[in-house]
């Protein structure tokens, strides 16, 4: 288990689904009696363990005190390193879906997606890296998390506002990425090599780490490699430009003293990924290419793909280049009975998409989007059974345009800051908890022009006004919010806990929803937005039970959200640029509500045998006056997953072997409803079948020297090769035809999957 360096970013562990007891969150130290102590040299994925009761779990909430389980009144969830080991989906955010109930995903390819939570999206949810916020064009559908996928130790969902921690954009809550640390301190070197293959869209994929801890020194480095093919499926075959190229290389350093220590991180992240447009010939249902731009693309005239295209590495010379850095430092430190976190750190994101087919170094667009970050947080010595935590973080960011043919958003700066109270009091089976929290945007940008350049053809932003077309009028706005929480707990008994909370959450409208007036070529899609939006606010309602028996846990949360100046996108009749869809975003009221349940088995009399369940159910509502009663005519908000769950059962066995120590096998079902509550107004979504994914794995621990073993991992996803399409998958809208001869519509999702992981310990 990784050490508690996170702890500054305040989240705790989840109470969904079993799994080793962790304690998260600064001011819990590593050799807590709740904590699990795992060697490098062990198995972490296939060992069987011993899950923790509630009650017995430390977690953190907001303040930097460790607080159990029971008595954090928040939604949360906490995918261990095991449960990431075992993952064998294309990307981190998928892996986390199938694991957090309320969390889905919208996709646009095996290696894009976005996370969604409780049917909220895009810069509603704050994702987190070793707390450290991830800003990269949030708002873009056509990328996912510029993260390593083999060096995420640890992620942690909150689900609900929480903007009183973290400000503007946790509206919805927050994913939390926790990178690993090394924690062994015999000053040895120690690594781990992690390879896996794919067999749908030919994924091969390598990661390597170092790392040592001497006394109070460490370090660590880390590399990984990812290839991947088109993906294909029983409808479609390959599908044309969903493969990609992607690199990561970090490296950390840090000093610890008793129960404070401080760390530098720094990370790169290289991606060269396909951009699917879903192009086909009328007839015979193939993909075709762009060959031609402008006046001269009949998009219904495009050659075909050659089959040799559809199956090779090789990426199209359309596709878009996505990089980010960061250097970033974060420390915890004990000052008698108080403590102090703080955190600073630079991070650039750098978006090239190219779309010119017959110009194909020149990129359509080109953005760079620099951000400096802060983060301080202070808790006062308790005073008897209250806990105060003050705290404070913001930002500055600045993007600007590169060499690029295409601007949707204008050149612009952005301030952001916040600060907060947080307090507790405990007594007896009671906890209570709240805060209180204000926050300031700025957002600035001067005028931006465009002119025509005679000598490329192309539009290019001019400061000589003569000629030239003002795209984006100068823009001057600022947005002030104020965030609450109050929540309470109860332990009835051993058995049954129960847990209120209410928060109101803000947002401030970013920069595409206020000033977008051009088009995204990754996305296709024209973007309009609106100068006169204000921030959006939300008020929810969460009540939970914890239930924690002998050989069974369980959950029940249920919610109910009210927006005001709720923003999302419409599709608009009117095509602007010719082969793309537009839309205009809008703003109103709107109604959140549903619910999520979790069971899981574990009977001790069936040693090794458990039986995992998770529902979640959401839906979203319109509440203008002029909707409420439109039903699918826009009664109904965009984006809202359908009924999804998920089981899994499994055994694991402990033999008493000197090379095959531990083995385990399962099988899983993935089962999403028909969401025939949907925002058909100017086609902007369609109806969805249901449809259920069936999954079978099996794996263990090999012995290769006395104290080391390496896991390894068969799994077939898709079993039965089920031919369907996810309501959030953006590839399910790819068409460009009313009819079809086989009478399907758009992309579908991924066919049969056969992965092989092994994961070497050293």
């Amino acid at each position: 288990m990784n050490s508690m360096k996170n702890g500054w970013m305040a989240l705790c562990v989840c109470f969904c689904l079993p799994a080793t007891a962790q304690v998260t969150g600064t001011g819990a130290h590593p050799q807590s009696p709740t904590v699990t102590q795992l060697h490098e040299g062990q198995d972490t994925s296939t060992r069987p363990t011993k899950t923790a009761n509630l009650r017995e779990v430390l977690v953190s909430t907001g303040a930097t005190r460790a607080i159990s389980i029971r008595e954090n009144p928040i939604a949360i969830s906490s995918v261990p390193a095991r449960k990431i080991d075992r993952a064998t989906e294309a990307n981190l955010v998928d892996a986390l879906v199938k694991q957090v109930p309320g969390l889905s995903a919208v996709k646009t390819g095996p290696n894009i997606s976005k996370p969604f939570i409780r049917g909220l999206g895009y810069n509603r949810v704050l994702t987190l890296y070793d707390g450290v916020r991830q800003e990269g064009q949030q708002w873009g559908d056509e990328h996912g998390l510029e993260v390593d996928n083999y060096n995420v130790q640890r992620a942690e969902v909150v689900k609900g506002p929480a903007s009183l921690m973290f400000g503007s954009d946790a509206l919805a809550g927050v994913v939390s990425l926790f990178p690993h640390v090394p924690t062994q301190e015999n000053g040895r070197l120690h690594g781990r090599w992690l390879s896996e293959y794919q067999a749908n869209n030919g994924l091969i994929g390598n990661g390597l780490r170092l790392g040592q801890h001497k006394a109070s020194w460490l370090w660590e480095v880390r590399g990984a490699y990812r290839i991947a093919k088109n993906y294909k499926n029983k409808t479609d075959g390959p599908v044309y430009l969903t493969g990609f190229r992607e690199t990561n290389a970090s490296a950390m350093a840090g000093y610890t003293n008793g129960n404070s220590y401080t760390y530098l991180n720094a990370t790169l992240y290289n991606n060269l990924q396909g951009i699917p447009d879903g192009s086909r010939d009328s007839l015979t249902r193939r993909f075709t290419r762009q060959v031609a731009e402008g006046a001269g693309d009949d998009i219904k005239h495009r050659p075909i793909v050659p089959d040799a295209w559809l199956r090779s590495y090789t990426l199209s010379p359309l596709h878009q280049h996505i990089q980010h850095y960061r250097v970033y430092a974060n420390g915890h430190y004990q000052l008698g009975r108080s403590l102090l976190d703080a955190g600073l750190g630079w991070q650039q994101n750098i978006r090239r998409e190219y779309n010119h087919p017959q110009d194909v170094q020149q990129a359509g667009l080109f953005v760079k989007l620099t951000t400096l970050h802060y983060s301080l947080r202070y808790a006062l010595p308790p005073l008897h059974a209250i806990e105060i935590t003050l705290g404070s973080n913001g930002m500055y960011q600045q993007n600007r345009h590169g060499n690029a043919t295409d601007f949707p958003i204008p050149d612009y700066r952005l301030l952001d800051a916040g600060a907060y109270v947080f307090a507790k009091w405990k007594s007896g089976r009671w906890t209570l908890s709240g805060g209180l929290r204000y926050d300031l945007r700025s957002l600035r940008s001067h005028d931006f022009y465009l002119a025509h350049d005679a000598r490329t053809g192309y539009l290019r932003p001019s400061k000589d006004t003569v000629g030239a077309v003002l795209q984006f009028p100068a823009l001057g706005q600022s947005f002030t919010g104020i965030s609450l929480s109050a929540g309470a707990t109860c332990r009835l008994n051993d058995v049954v806990s129960l847990k209120a909370n209410m928060a109101k959450g803000y947002r401030a409208p970013n920069i595409t929803e206020i000033a977008s007036n051009g088009l995204d070529p990754g996305a296709h899609i024209v973007y309009l937005g609106n100068r006169n939006f204000v921030p959006e606010t939300s008020l929810q309602e969460d009540l939970g039970v914890l239930l924690d028996g002998a050989g069974w846990e369980g959950n029940v949360s249920v919610f109910n959200n009210q927006l005001s100046h709720y923003i999302f996108l419409q599709q608009v009749p009117e095509e602007i640029v010719q082969g793309n869809k537009t839309y205009r975003y809008m703003q109103s009221k709107a109604w959140l509500y549903g619910l999520e349940a979790a069971v899981a088995l574990h009977p001790v009399a069936w040693k090794g045998w458990h039986w995992d369940n998770s529902l979640a159910l959401t839906y979203g509502y319109n509440r203008d006056d002029a909707y409420r009663h439109a039903g699918l005519q826009g009664a109904y908000l965009p984006f809202i997953p359908p009924l999804q769950w998920h089981s899994e059962m499994g055994k694991e066995w402990v033999l008493r072997h000197p090379i095959l120590p531990s083995l385990h096998a399962g099988a899983d079902l993935e089962y999403a409803g028909a969401q025939n509550r949907y925002l058909a107004l100017d086609q902007t979504e369609t109806a969805t079948r249901s449809y259920a994914l069936v999954g079978i794995q099996i794996g263990g621990s090999i012995c290769y020297r006395r104290e080391n073993q390496f896991q390894w991992q068969f799994q077939v996803n898709n079993l039965l090769d089920a031919t369907y399409q996810s309501n959030l998958s953006r590839l399910k809208y790819f068409e460009y035809y009313g009819a079809s001869p086989n009478g399907r519509s758009g992309i579908y999702g991924m066919g049969r999957n056969i992965t092989v992981k092994i994961i070497l310990p050293f």
